[in-house]
């Protein structure tokens, strides 16, 4: 089989991985807080050289050449993929139990049956115990949640309002304070679904005095609708393209060498 056949199906399938990073994000272009993941392509030379130390063969011998072909050593690969914290706009909701946050590296620390995780998306709401929770019903922890594991907890008509700094006060008086964790470091978080992230300890601190929080407003997605389609417009023709490709290795190269073997005389 040709080597451009192998190089035209690995293209195909890194650009297969794209579209469904791109049909993810258009998928949530509507989900409040949500934010844009991509990939990072390079090709295959980029990845070895990246990763030859790790071989259990030294790559000059003999016996390492079965790690890396040289014919397909500029197919395209994912490198990785990454997520995009870049803030997106705030809109008014009026609703006391929305809560957006202005900066990219603090998050709300919330409680899942999974463990400890955290979420930029702020639409809260009360469960049938009063207790503050996510829409999907994971609770929403308090500053001082290390200390007594106590939960939020409002009676339905408490009149609630919140400082920028994530104290939440009842008919005017202190009554508990938001848990705004800062992460140090946003690309070690691992995505997960419900807009959860899981972060390790040495990588989350709490915050105080934060000055970012709005009440009363929802982030929504930093999905920039125009340039997702263009990507995906994009990948759609190189899908397109490669797929020409191996159906002219397929049928026009193969089909025109065993019509010439075929003519050589012995």
């Amino acid at each position: 089989m040709q080597n451009g056949f192998y190089s035209a199906t690995g293209a195909m399938v890194t650009q297969f991985n794209r579209l469904d990073v791109i049909s993810n994000n258009l998928a949530n272009i509507n989900t409040a807080a949500f934010k844009r993941d991509d990939v990072v392509i390079g090709d295959f030379s980029k990845i070895f050289q990246e990763t030859k130390d790790e071989l259990p063969i030294r790559n000059h011998t003999k016996s390492a050449a079965k790690y890396i072909n040289r014919y397909i050593d500029k197919v395209p690969q994912i490198s990785y993929e990454y997520t995009n914290f870049e803030k997106g706009a705030l809109k008014e909701s009026n609703n006391p139990l929305d809560f957006a946050l202005k900066r990219e590296d603090i998050f709300f620390l919330v409680e899942t049956p999974n463990g400890l995780r955290v979420t930029q998306n702020g639409s809260f709401s009360l469960n049938e115990d009063g207790e503050l929770v996510t829409k999907e019903g994971y609770f929403v922890l308090p500053a001082n949640f290390f200390e007594d594991r106590n939960y939020i907890n409002f009676a339905p008509e408490n009149e609630i309002t919140a400082d920028k700094d994530g104290n939440l006060y009842v008919d005017g008086e202190l009554d508990a304070t938001l848990f705004i964790a800062q992460i140090i470091d946003p690309r070690m978080l691992t995505k997960e679904g419900d807009h959860l992230y899981k972060f390790s300890e040495e990588n989350m601190q709490a915050l105080q005095n934060s000055n970012s929080i709005e009440q009363g407003f929802v982030e929504v997605s930093n999905i920039n609708p125009v340039s997702e389609m263009v990507g995906l417009i994009e990948t759609q023709r190189l899908v397109e393209m490669y797929q020409k490709v191996i159906s002219s290795h397929m049928d026009d190269l193969n089909s025109d060498a065993i019509n010439k073997l075929a003519n050589i005389r012995a």
